[in-house]
């Protein structure tokens, strides 16, 4: 199960955190990425990060302003959200590829479980 956090009404310039609290799976053996879905857009990749914590990866739209984290002591993954823009208003998913030794991918095909999501709102 996987239960994201941290979304709200914010304007642009303003900084956020976003968690993802996995359950049921140790998320030192997967990768686990981040993607969001703006009204009327298809869903698309944010962010991810491999089973190690070291190679990660972001969408060209959010490189240098969002960092992926993850803590396994406490099994949650975060998503810190800085200099935000109107355009990255949606809802945030988190999800978790369900093979070990997982790395990073793009493709939300590639991602067993997914949270219910986090609305992000950025006002101009």
């Amino acid at each position: 199960q996987l239960v994201e956090s941290g979304g709200g009404l914010v304007q642009a310039g303003a900084s956020l955190r976003l968690s993802c609290a996995v359950s049921g799976r140790a998320i030192g053996w997967y990768a686990v990425g981040w993607f969001r879905q703006a009204p009327g857009k298809e869903r698309e990749f944010v962010a991810a990060i491999s089973w190690t914590g070291g190679p990660t990866d972001y969408a060209d739209s959010v490189r240098g302003r969002f960092a992926i984290s993850k803590d396994n002591s406490n099994n949650t993954v975060y998503l810190q959200l800085n200099s935000l823009k109107p355009d990255d208003t949606a809802v945030y998913y988190c999800a978790l590829r369900s093979t070990r030794w997982s790395t990073t991918s793009r493709r939300a095909l590639e991602y067993d479980f997914w949270g219910q999501g986090t609305q992000v709102t950025v006002s101009s």
